[in-house]
């Protein structure tokens, strides 16, 4: 009896000959997961040619992302002796994807020690095992399809699913309403059909009664045609019959989507000519086999659908708090804005939570042309984020119409914040810890003045801007960071203190203010993260090389500077100074009377020079009368100064106003005998004329700190109208304290063309 060994054909025989002949891929590799072999069925299931994966980890065999670390259980596994099986998805060279079932064995020394890993692999459901594959590979499609709630997303990955392994066509319908519409047609090896064969995506699409897709959406089951050729069925077109004909379409899968009892439209597998397979028909194991995918697929579409319809919901509501898609026309300013949310991301793991932020901008115009812009974001996300953001910009927009200083704004906004703590009432009772601390909230206020160029502004613990002179980037510099806003709870001590800083900006400046969500968390393509001064740097050298170019243009670069999905909210506002100077006139005089015509005529030759229209012209000169008529009379009835007692040039004893010594008529005051009177400092007051594009400002300063209201004026009164014609007259008007007093001012519309 002959042995093995002692057959003739032993030197015919080599390993490396049998191994080539058989119809699964075998793979070795050593104890630290390198490949050291692999068969020529190897290459052609992987797609690699020659030795390209020779000596490289076995991940270089295309295995997705998502099953890393199943690889890595399987070398763990297996080094230790054991035996393992799985399936695996693999993307091959040519960006097609194959599921492939995998066995792996420990390569054993003759000593009986572990040397490395041996694997057979083959495609799944191409063997006699497909009952025993069909589950693992519906788990992984499941697991593949639970990975996203975003609609087009989920569409993208069942087409990548079933096209080429499955089939050389699929094409996905779905109702909107009561028609049905094209939304997915993916093809094998990149084939496209001509225009004006098969539906496009997005088009509408219409199947007659015989065909195979309107039987599975009647039947509600799916429908299986083994062999084009024996059966004939009616194309929704004569061009699309020609063009099945003509790429020899072989055999056809159909099956409804359904959900809940709901059809929610129809897939289709076919099979052609494009492709070459050992058996271009299906059969009625594939038949069961679409049946289930359709399944999930249907209830993963369901999903995505309602997570956008909530997701659209939730933006809707976020972005209707926001100002809108287009800023205002604003004199002396350009500009620029962009939001976007979060993407839902699959590590996020908190649905419709991942959409809605507390990111927030705003641009309000305010008194004489000057304007407001603030910048912010709410911690956390979710929909009291968003709220909370909401109730921040209407707050601020109210704050912002007393014309105070940006510390102001921002104190009074600490307050504000500070205030939306609540108790939350426990089963067990009261508790100090039951109540709800305030959000904290990183913002910037900023007052630019584009007739001066003066930035004032406040910071409330958030990112400085980048500030482009020249093409030059840089930070504008922030002397204090300030705390945030609601750091500090009710019942805490000390003050927080947010300091009002100023800046000249030059002409042709440009601010770019934006939330952290630009820099924060942004992924490098080996999985790692930028620090926040790696995006930092990111985005100055993006806005560096479009520094000179118009905002819009610096808005997307900046958001464009640092890859990768943003994992929160981002605000992005850019603003640039106006090249030119601006029209203004400005002129001091003394608080008499005989200066209200001065000041008329010089009103009247500055609206000459700006060549505005006489009936403007002479509305605008009699409100400059009213307004200045009032200051003045306002500025010369101001109280008495105060007295003070002074004895032999030493430092003032008592102080008192002569109405204390109100001793009659036949009286001369004590004040007159016993006191030094100071001089009281020369009234004057200040008139400020400002032409913009659409509008004139008049403005008049003064000393007096009291702030001028509308009276009912009597019939017989000779006073008392003149803030009711500004009123009824101006398009607004309105005072706001200065450092030295106030000012009073009003805005007159222009007639376009003048």
């Amino acid at each position: 009896m002959k042995r093995w060994g002692d057959s003739p054909f032993d030197a015919l025989l080599p390993p490396e000959t049998v191994l080539n002949q058989v119809e699964m891929a075998v793979i070795v590799c050593d104890r630290f997961s390198n490949v050291i072999y692999g068969n020529s069925f190897a290459r052609q299931l992987f797609g690699f040619g020659g030795d390209d994966v020779i000596g490289h980890s076995i991940l270089s065999l295309g295995i997705a992302e998502e099953d890393h670390e199943q690889a890595t259980e399987l070398a763990r596994h297996v080094l230790k002796g054991g035996v393992w099986e799985g399936t695996f998805c693999n993307q091959r060279a040519d960006g097609t994807t194959v599921y492939t079932r995998a066995h792996a064995v420990p390569l054993r020394h003759p000593s009986g020690a572990v040397d490395g890993i041996v694997i057979f692999a083959r495609e799944a459901l191409r063997s006699n095992q497909r009952e025993q594959d069909r589950y693992g590979l519906l788990e992984r499609i499941g697991e593949r399809l639970a990975g996203s709630l975003e609609l087009e997303t989920t569409l993208r990955r069942v087409s990548e699913i079933l096209v080429p392994q499955f089939a050389d066509h699929c094409i996905i319908d779905l109702f909107s309403g009561d028609r049905l519409y094209r939304r997915v047609a993916r093809h094998a090896g990149g084939w496209e059909p001509p225009p004006g064969t098969w539906a496009e995506i997005g088009e509408p699409v219409h199947y007659p009664p015989d065909h195979f897709n309107s039987k599975a959406m009647s039947r509600r089951d799916a429908v299986l045609v083994e062999d084009m050729l024996t059966h004939r069925f009616h194309a929704p077109s004569e061009a699309s019959q020609r063009l099945g004909d003509a790429i020899g379409i072989t055999s056809v899968i159909s099956a409804p989507l359904l959900v809940r009892g709901e059809l929610l439209g129809v897939m289709s597998m076919a099979l052609s000519n494009i492709s070459k397979r050992p058996d271009p028909h299906y059969d009625g194991f594939d038949r069961d086999l679409l049946g289930a995918i359709a399944s999930r697929v249907a209830l993963a579409i369901d999903n995505a659908l309602l997570f956008e319809e909530e997701r659209e919901t939730a933006l809707a509501f976020q972005k209707h708090l926001l100002p809108g898609d287009r800023p205002p026309r604003l004199d002396g300013l350009q500009i620029a804005w962009r939001y976007e949310p979060a993407r839902p991301l699959e590590s996020h793991g908190h649905g419709i939570q991942t959409q809605v932020g507390g990111d927030w901008y705003d641009v309000i115009p305010l008194s004489a042309g000057r304007v407001g812009v603030v910048i912010g974001d709410v911690e956390g996300r979710g929909a009291r984020a968003a709220a909370v953001m909401g109730q921040l910009r209407a707050a601020l927009r109210a704050f912002a119409q007393d014309d105070k200083s940006p510390g102001d704004i921002l104190r009074k906004l600490d307050e504000w914040v500070r205030t939306m703590t609540r108790p939350e009432r426990m089963r067990s009772g009261w508790n100090s810890d039951d109540l709800v601390r305030p959000p904290l909230v990183s913002c910037t206020y900023f007052v630019y003045d584009a007739w001066s160029r003066v930035l004032e502004f406040a910071n409330a613990g958030h990112d400085p801007p980048l500030l482009v002179v020249d093409g030059d980037v840089s930070e504008l510099t922030f002397e204090s960071e300030g705390a945030m806003l609601g750091v500090r709870a009710p019942g805490m001590g000390g003050e927080i203190l947010f300091n009002e800083e100023t800046a000249e900006l030059k002409p042709g400046s440009t601010l770019v203010l934006y939330t952290d969500g630009l820099i924060d968390r942004r992924p490098k393509e080996n999985g790692e993260y930028y620090s926040r001064e790696e995006a930092r740097e990111l985005v100055r050298a993006a806005v560096a090389e479009v520094g000179r170019r118009d905002v819009e243009t610096i808005a997307e670069a900046a958001y464009d500077a640092v890859q990768g999905d943003i994992d929160d909210d981002v605000a992005i506002v850019v603003i640039r100074t106006s090249p030119e100077e601006l029209a203004v006139a400005e002129r001091t005089f003394p608080a008499e009377p005989i200066m209200v015509s001065e000041a008329r005529r010089m009103a009247a030759d500055a609206f000459a020079s700006w060549e505005m229209l006489d009936e403007q012209a002479e509305l605008a000169c009699l409100l400059v009368s009213e307004v200045v008529t009032n200051v003045v009379l306002h500025a010369t009835a101001t109280p008495a100064p105060r007295r003070e007692l002074v004895l032999d040039g030493g430092p003032p004893l008592v102080q008192f106003n002569e109405d204390d010594w109100n001793l009659g008529p036949d009286f001369d005051t004590p004040a007159e005998v016993a006191l030094g009177r100071r001089e009281s400092p020369i009234k004057e007051f200040r008139l400020r004329l400002r032409r913009g594009a659409d509008a004139i400002w008049v403005e008049v300063f003064d000393a007096d700190m009291r702030l001028p209201r509308i009276r009912s004026a009597g019939e017989t009164d000779e006073g008392g109208r003149g803030l009711y014609l500004v009123d009824q007259l101006a398009s607004r008007w309105g005072a706001r304290p200065t450092s030295a007093g106030k000012a009073v001012w009003f805005e007159l519309p222009l007639t376009p063309g003048t």
